[in-house]
C-alpha cells in the first residue's frame, strides 16, 4: 500500500455520507458471505467494516498493514519484531502476527502486496476499498488470485467513478478537497471487470448501490431517499458504490466426487406364457 496512512477513513466513516455507504456495504456483505463455505476467509484492510461477521468459516482473519492498521480502533503492535519480508513474529492462517482484535477477529499484520499465505490456501477474500489505497492494484489482485483455492471466491467493493460521487471526487481532487478517501483514482466497474477476467476469474454477480447525490448532511441525504429505488431500477450502473463477486477458475481442471457405478439395465426378455407340466404330459 502507499506510504500515506489511511487517516481519512475514521473521520469519514463517522460522517453522514460515510455511514450511509458503510451501512449499504455491510448489508450486502452480510447477505453474500453467509453462503460462502470453506475453511479460511480473509478481509484485506478497512477495519471499520466487519465484512466476515456473517460468514461461518472456522478461520476468519482481518489482514492489515501499517497504513490500514493506523485507522482506529486498531494500533500497530508495540515491540513486535520484523522478520523475513516485513512480517511480524507470530502466526495466523499460515503467517503474519496473530493479534487480538475488537469483535473477536484475528488481526494479521503484513504487507498486503506480499501476502504471507501459501498458494491456493484461502477459500474467500474480501477487499473493501482496498484497491483504492494500494500503490499497485494489479499486484494486489495477482496476490489474491495466488492464495485463493480453485473455485475460491473474491469479493471487491469500491467507489464507482462513473457516478455523481465519482464526478465530485474528480473535481475535489483538482481543488484539493476530495469527497471520498482514496489514495489513487477511483476504478471504474468496467475496468475492474476486465482486470479480474484476465486473471482467470468468472464474474458471478455485480451490484451497485448508494444512488443519492454526494451530500454532506443527514438532512439532505434523507431528502433524496426516493432515489434509491429509482436508481436501482432506471440507472443501476451509476450507483456511488459497487460490489463484485468473482470465482477463481482453473482451466482444464474438473472437480469430481466419488465414482458412482450404475447397474447395467438389462433388456427385457421373452418368457413362455405357460410352462408345460411334465407329469401331466402324455406322449
Amino acid at each position: 500500500m502507499t506510504d500515506r496512512a489511511i487517516i481519512d477513513w475514521p473521520a469519514w466513516t463517522d460522517s453522514p455520507p460515510g455511514r450511509y455507504v458503510l451501512e449499504w456495504e455491510q448489508t450486502q456483505l452480510d447477505r453474500v458471505v453467509s453462503d460462502v463455505f470453506g475453511y479460511h476467509a480473509l478481509q484485506l484492510g478497512l477495519p471499520q467494516l466487519d465484512a466476515l461477521r456473517e460468514n461461518r468459516m472456522p478461520c476468519r482473519g482481518l489482514v492489515l498493514d501499517a497504513a490500514s492498521g493506523a485507522s482506529a480502533p486498531y494500533t500497530f503492535p508495540r515491540g513486535a519484531k520484523r522478520v523475513g519480508n516485513g512480517l511480524l513474529h507470530g502466526a495466523a492462517l499460515g503467517g503474519g502476527a496473530d493479534l487480538s482484535a475488537p469483535g473477536g477477529r484475528s488481526a494479521v499484520w503484513c504487507d498486503l502486496l506480499d501476502l504471507p499465505f501459501e498458494a491456493q490456501s484461502v477459500d474467500l477474500i474480501v477487499m473493501p476499498h482496498t484497491l483504492e489505497f494500494t500503490s499497485d492494484p494489479h499486484r494486489l489482485l495477482r496476490e489474491a488470485e495466488r492464495v485463493l483455492m480453485p473455485e475460491g471466491q473474491l469479493i471487491i467493493l469500491g467507489f464507482n467513478s462513473l457516478s455523481l460521487w465519482g464526478a465530485r471526487q474528480s473535481v475535489g481532487k483538482m481543488t484539493g478537497r476530495p469527497f471520498v478517501p482514496a489514495a489513487v483514482d477511483l476504478i471504474a466497474f468496467t475496468r475492474l471487470k476486465d482486470w479480474i477476467k484476465l486473471l482467470g476469474f468468472d464474474l458471478e454477480r455485480g451490484r451497485f448501490g448508494c444512488y443519492r447525490p454526494p451530500l454532506g448532511s443527514d438532512q439532505w441525504l434523507s431528502r433524496y431517499e426516493f432515489m434509491e429505488a429509482a436508481g436501482d431500477r432506471w440507472w443501476p450502473i451509476f450507483g456511488a458504490t459497487y460490489m463484485i463477486k468473482a470465482i477463481k477458475r482453473v482451466r482444464g481442471m474438473h472437480l469430481v466426487g466419488p465414482l458412482k457405478v450404475k447397474k447395467p439395465v438389462l433388456a427385457a426378455g421373452l418368457a413362455p406364457a405357460a410352462t408345460p407340466n411334465t407329469r401331466n404330459h402324455t406322449q
